[in-house]
């Protein structure tokens, strides 16, 4: 919970059974604002549009209803504090307080500042061509309760529900499902990225998850990309782990691609593009319990 009046900071919803090792999970697409957030922006209207991965929660619902994956959504809004940063990539000037607590009931701490410094920290403070998001600096007891409101209870939550489908199947994969302004065309390309898969470079998921999953878009006339320009985050840091069965990829979906012009509101390509998603985490969950069922086999072998 983030507050009585404000409602849950995010929503699971469980399959009555578990067809595949898969989690979606939707960190960015939280549009419950309090009245108290909403009074300090300059701008509204801008930052939520900036800042929200519109709507693309609507994209997690069709996909789980589709394949029977478990989905995790976050309800409270980026604009609060950002999911996929770590608790301590604060910029501190934006704080009125001390910028360090006399306990940190984080267990991993990953380098203050890394994202910070460019305005979209662990709360964000600017927006490009726009400037301050906020009247005035945020209070260090608020910050707090964000952190063990929503920060921690949320990364707890998912760790938790990832080792369950891992102990159940041998392996689990998490689908962090994000959306992104439309691409530039680069060099040598025929048109934009319309969807980027992120591993973390082969960090966060066995290689042929990946490779599976480019394969899958490129033959269905997607314009795809692998980890430029996002490799995926935090959220892939903190919790994947291939090592012991749990891996991650990160998809970025244009928002030209299930949005209307404005960007603004879903538009009739949302369900289509919901189908096409919804087939490739069936080929990744089956995949991922191939996977999980060697390691098993491999075990019994030894």
């Amino acid at each position: 919970m983030y507050g009585e009046l404000h409602g849950p900071a995010f929503t699971h919803v469980s399959p009555n059974s578990t067809p595949l090792p898969v989690l979606i999970a939707v960190p960015h697409a939280g549009r419950v604002y309090p009245s108290e957030t909403l009074a300090q922006m300059r701008d509204v209207e801008l930052s939520q549009l900036r800042l929200e991965d519109r709507y693309v929660d609507k994209l997690g619902v069709a996909i789980a209803k589709a394949t029977g994956t478990g989905l995790l959504v976050s309800h409270a809004p980026r604009a609060m504090i950002d999911l996929n940063r770590a608790h301590d990539d604060v910029d501190w000037e934006m704080i009125d307080g001390p910028a360090r607590r006399p306990t940190k009931p984080e267990p991993v701490l990953t380098g203050t500042n890394r994202r910070a410094r460019s305005g979209l920290g662990l709360v964000p403070r600017r927006l490009p061509g726009f400037g301050e998001i906020w009247r005035q600096r945020l209070s260090r007891a608020e910050l707090d309760r964000r952190i063990d409101c929503i920060h921690r209870p949320y990364h707890a939550f998912l760790a938790q529900e990832l080792e369950t489908i891992r102990d159940k199947w041998g392996v689990a994969l998490l689908i962090d499902l994000h959306s992104m302004p439309p691409l530039r065309k680069r060099n040598g390309q025929d048109q934009p990225p319309r969807m980027v898969l992120g591993d973390r470079f082969g960090a966060s998921c066995q290689n042929s998850l990946v490779a599976r999953a480019y394969r899958f878009l490129e033959d269905r006339g997607q314009s795809v990309a692998h980890n430029r320009p996002y490799s995926g985050g935090y959220v892939l840091d903190r919790h994947a782990a291939p090592s012991r069965g749990i891996h991650a990829i990160q998809i970025e979906v244009c928002r030209s691609a299930y949005l209307d012009d404005q960007l603004s509101e879903p538009s009739n390509a949302l369900e289509p593009l919901g189908e096409l998603l919804a087939e490739l985490i069936r080929q990744l969950g089956a995949d991922t319990a191939h996977l999980g069922s060697n390691g098993r086999m491999a075990q019994a072998a030894e």
